[in-house]
């Protein structure tokens, strides 16, 4: 999960997601109902346009019959071969093929090539249609006269490829409406984590002078019992490691990358957070080698301290922390409660806590993921309920 640093109004990665799964929704029914009506159309104009071709073939069929009866009645003698040819050759008026044939099938004169079938008035074979018109009088000893059309097929074609250009357009313009809609929907759930943006920010910077003040006035404290004084400044600290996460989350303020030691950040913020660790009687070892990276540094101190608060929030009284960094993996492990495998994606979303008794803002982690993504480190998560949980970060090579 990304995290949005602008000012202006975006789309986080969750509402982003929320988007994208209510458009494939949306325009998967959409292409469906587009589908269903586009074949339908087409094949209502393909049935239309075979009756209509087929009533055009026989019509034109029929005449030439016709003018073929009305020749023979006028020739009293029989024809030889030569001039029938010529008569028949000179029938043709129309935009199809025509072939003439005697009682056996054989033609007499022809366009046509391969016609095998008499026995249907109607066909179609090979991408052609076929008209058949039969003369059991066998005038000038034509029987059957067959006509052959040759621009169905591209007619179909060219329909075929209107209805899909259409579809196409009408595809995108609902993509777009429903985009709009989309994010027209999501705008009440924008505003409103905008409005809590909005009130934890101007909170965080109340709460900025009286935590240094606090921190300040414990250090000066003498006299005062060391346990109490301990836990103040831990709670103290624990305000204030807060206010940073709080801060960097909202205000987006971050340090040109550099090269440094992730061994020494390591260290220095166990040791920033010691008091913490000791008010709940924890143990805490570190097992660190020396490991150069290229980040920004506040981004490296965010992530050191989430994920150690993390393990100190979650982890019960006298139990064990522990955090070890070699070839270039970063792990931080705790025996706490641990988490429940059905909760283990959300805990990276925003404003999502894995235990809602423990406090926080839920926004630790989600901040984490959004420093790995942005340096392109790899996070993992082995975590079982009641054992504990172990956060694993591998930090690329440096080029």
């Amino acid at each position: 999960m990304t995290i949005s640093k602008e000012k202006g109004i975006v789309l986080t990665s969750y509402e982003r997601r929320s988007l994208f799964r209510f458009l494939t929704l949306y325009l998967g029914s959409v292409f469906l109902l587009l589908a269903i009506i586009g074949y339908l159309f087409f094949e209502n104009n393909r049935t239309a346009m075979m009756s209509a071709m087929k009533f055009e073939m026989m019509y034109q069929g029929r005449m030439l019959s016709s003018k073929i009866i009305m020749k023979a009645m006028k020739e009293h003698s029989q024809m030889d071969d030569a001039d029938r040819i010529n008569f028949l050759a000179s029938l043709k008026h129309c935009r199809f093929d025509v072939g003439y044939y005697d009682g056996e099938g054989d033609a007499i004169f022809a366009e046509i090539e391969d016609v095998t079938k008499f026995d249907k008035d109607f066909y179609i074979e090979r991408d052609h249609c076929y008209a058949v018109i039969e003369d059991p009088s066998e005038h000038l000893g034509v029987r059957y006269i067959v006509l052959k059309e040759n621009e169905l097929v591209e007619t179909f074609h060219q329909l075929r490829m209107k209805i899909i250009g259409y579809l196409i357009l009408s595809f995108l313009l609902m993509g777009v409406v429903g985009y709009f809609l989309g994010r027209l929907f999501l705008r009440p759930v924008r505003e409103q984590i905008e409005a809590l943006d909005r009130f934890i920010s101007d909170t965080t910077h109340e709460l900025n002078t009286p935590i240094s003040a606090i921190l300040m006035t414990i250090q000066s404290l003498k006299g005062v019992d060391e346990k109490k004084r301990k836990r103040l400044e831990a709670s103290a600290k624990r305000l204030n490691v807060t206010y940073a996460s709080l801060t960097y989350r909202l205000e987006g303020e971050e340090e040109k990358p550099e090269r440094f030691d992730l061994a020494q950040v390591i260290t220095e913020r166990a040791g920033y957070v010691k008091e913490l660790i000791e008010t709940k009687a924890l143990s805490l070892m570190l097992n660190l080698e020396t490991t150069e990276v290229f980040m920004a540094r506040s981004s490296a101190e965010r992530l050191v301290d989430n994920l150690l608060s993390n393990a100190v929030k979650y982890t019960d009284v006298g139990d064990a922390i522990s955090i070890t960094l070699k070839n270039r993996v970063l792990k931080v492990s705790d025996t706490g409660i641990g988490i429940d495998k059905k909760v283990q994606e959300d805990i990276f979303k925003r404003y999502k806590r894995a235990n809602s008794e423990r406090g926080g803002f839920g926004i630790g982690l989600n901040i984490v993921l959004g420093i790995c993504r942005q340096y392109g480190i790899k996070l993992a998560l082995e975590s079982e309920k009641g054992k504990g949980s172990t956060f694993m970060l591998t930090f690329p090579p440096l080029k």
